[in-house]
């Protein structure tokens, strides 16, 4: 199967050259990564962040995220309700079947809440540093650090997706949406993936990002074709 390309447009979507806010973030990207793969991190300004930082690790960019999980809001149970019913005949009928028809949807409702799919946890602050995402937020804080990740992707142009291993020994599939996710793709695969499709083939960058940048006098570090081995 064909990987996913996550920088391709909407069907029917007209692809219009401008410059966006985006496109911002991504030239800061290349600029950070060359800086990286030139061993000349330390060159760069100092970024103020409220992540724990470990030491000789640095805060590389800041910016908005929000987290979703995969995972099943429920178990799969639900509160069976038994009718003890008297009377008439039809008042008992209905009773029962009005009991287990109640019981058939609580039933239906709990089977769909034990299917896992991305819930959203929340919005909150990404910090990307040399060695780990951290994730700031009031319902759930986050720290991925690079090299305890077992799978990483790109999964959308501000979408990086990864899983990890938790501290109960249980598999997490996460996704945090942010407009750095493309750093944090190449950051996470250059130091624990190095061999990843998407950064040989440089595909964390949208394609003819390069001349774009330059069509609109910014030209980038060619961070895209340095990330990937020679």
């Amino acid at each position: 199967m064909a990987e996913a390309n996550p920088f391709a447009p909407p069907p029917g979507h007209v692809n219009v050259p401008a410059w966006t806010s985006l496109d911002d973030y991504l030239w800061h990207s290349c600029d950070i990564v060359a800086d990286l793969l030139a061993g000349s991190l330390a060159r760069r300004p100092l970024i103020a962040t409220t992540a724990r930082l470990q030491r000789g690790d640095r805060a590389l960019a800041v910016g908005p995220g929000k987290r979703s999980t995969w995972r099943a809001p429920g178990n799969g149970r639900y509160q069976h309700n038994s009718v003890v019913a008297v009377g008439n005949p039809a008042f008992v009928i209905g009773s029962l079947l009005g009991s287990a028809v109640g019981n058939s949807a609580r039933r239906r409702e709990a089977a769909r809440d034990a299917q896992p799919r991305w819930m959203v946890d929340g919005p909150g602050e990404v910090t990307i540093t040399r060695q780990k995402l951290h994730f700031r937020s009031d319902a759930a804080g986050l720290d991925l650090d690079w090299k305890d990740l077992s799978a990483i992707d790109l999964v959308w142009v501000d979408a990086f997706q990864t899983s990890f291993v938790n501290t109960r020994g249980q598999q997490v599939t996460t996704m945090v949406h942010t407009p750095w996710a493309s750093l944090a793709f190449a950051l996470a695969a250059i130091t624990a993936f190095p061999a990843h499709p998407r950064l040989l083939s440089g595909g964390w960058l949208p394609p003819g990002f390069e001349q774009k940048c330059a069509g609109f006098g910014r030209p980038c570090r060619p961070a895209a074709r340095l990330a990937a081995p020679q």
